[in-house]
């Protein structure tokens, strides 16, 4: 009887350290993801002017993918060295014409 309680009692602190191991890891994963989103949000604020980070945050309320993949594509021009620091807004509106692609002409037609 005693070595079934015993086992019970091992199997139980055996299962709380394991939890308590992953809790903390998970925790750990965290802490790295949320320093690697406050770098790259100190490295945007250096790349950018303020006008362009506005104009950002204005995408990014409305296509928070596309604003992204702005970001994205616009570090790597800048360490590459394709584009000046800072970005100013009118950098920023030509690197966005370019994304979207031509416009479709709409025309209207009295009829």
């Amino acid at each position: 009887m005693e070595d079934d309680e015993l086992e019970a009692l091992r199997q139980r602190r055996m299962l709380e350290l394991q939890a308590q191991a992953q809790a903390e890891e998970a925790g750990m994963e965290q802490a790295q993801e949320e320093q690697m989103r406050a770098q790259r949000e100190a490295l945007l604020r250096q790349i950018f002017t303020p006008e362009a980070r506005s104009r950002l945050a204005n995408i990014r309320m409305a296509k928070p993918e596309f604003a992204a993949n702005i970001e994205d594509q616009v570090i790597i021009l800048v360490q590459a060295g394709r584009i000046p620091v800072p970005v100013t807004d009118e950098v920023l509106k030509t690197i966005l014409g370019q994304l979207q692609g031509r416009k479709r002409e709409i025309t209207i037609k009295r009829v």
